[in-house]
């Protein structure tokens, strides 16, 4: 039996003052042994900080809930094949981050197809879309919303490669070895990209700063 089992026996995860006190790896070897408390207590952890990376990188709120849910799912299925040879965070922001991208690259095949067809009403005709009101908000509150959103925008046009290291780098904090682990890259990669990104990020809000 592996250490991490025994010491998951040995704080007895069938107890919610312990189930809080196990560490990660803890819990993944009660959810191997079928604990379903171990299990809400990773999901109790990981929630927020999951769907909150995954907006980042969809800028769907809807869509990063399933996605967050998509991702506990498949921590749950694949318990048994868990190897605690790093962090237990490293290996579920790896998964929601691969499950963010293949997401966007979903959505980058259906915009190309979608330039090919053109708007129509409910009665079959082609219809011209009229372009968005543009002119200057006046209002604070109102500039700063926009400014908010602007950023967000900013963060979702940047290419998947840019965007995933930089949100996990100045949203999420994480350190240039965990990203490094986390997008299967060398640390230097990841801070060359997250440099290009922040690059990237000046020119497209040039206009708000």
């Amino acid at each position: 039996m592996s250490t991490v089992t025994h010491q998951a026996q040995a704080v007895g995860l069938g107890n919610s003052r312990s189930v809080e006190a196990a560490s990660d790896h803890e819990l993944i070897a009660a959810i191997r042994d079928g604990d379903e408390v171990a299990f809400q207590e990773i999901v109790r952890r990981y929630r927020n900080p999951i769907t909150n990376f995954v907006y980042r990188m969809i800028d769907d709120y809807d869509r990063s809930v399933e996605l967050a849910q998509e991702t506990f799912i498949r921590i749950f299925t694949s318990a048994s094949r868990y190897q605690a040879n790093y962090s237990f965070s490293t290996y579920i922001y790896r998964i929601a981050s691969n499950l963010a991208i293949s997401e966007l690259r979903r959505r980058k095949r259906r915009r190309f197809v979608s330039l090919f067809s053109p708007f129509v009403n409910d009665d079959g005709e082609t219809v011209e879309i009229d372009p968005p009101d543009l002119s200057p908000r006046i209002d604070e509150t109102m500039i700063e919303e926009e400014r908010r959103r602007a950023v967000s925008r900013a963060i979702t046009s940047l290419p998947e490669k840019y965007r995933s290291a930089l949100v996990l780098r100045d949203v999420e904090g994480m350190s240039y070895d965990q990203i490094a682990e986390v997008l299967s890259l060398s640390e230097g990669t990841v801070k060359s990209r997250i440099n290009r990104a922040r690059n990237l990020l000046k020119e497209k809000l040039s206009a708000y700063i």
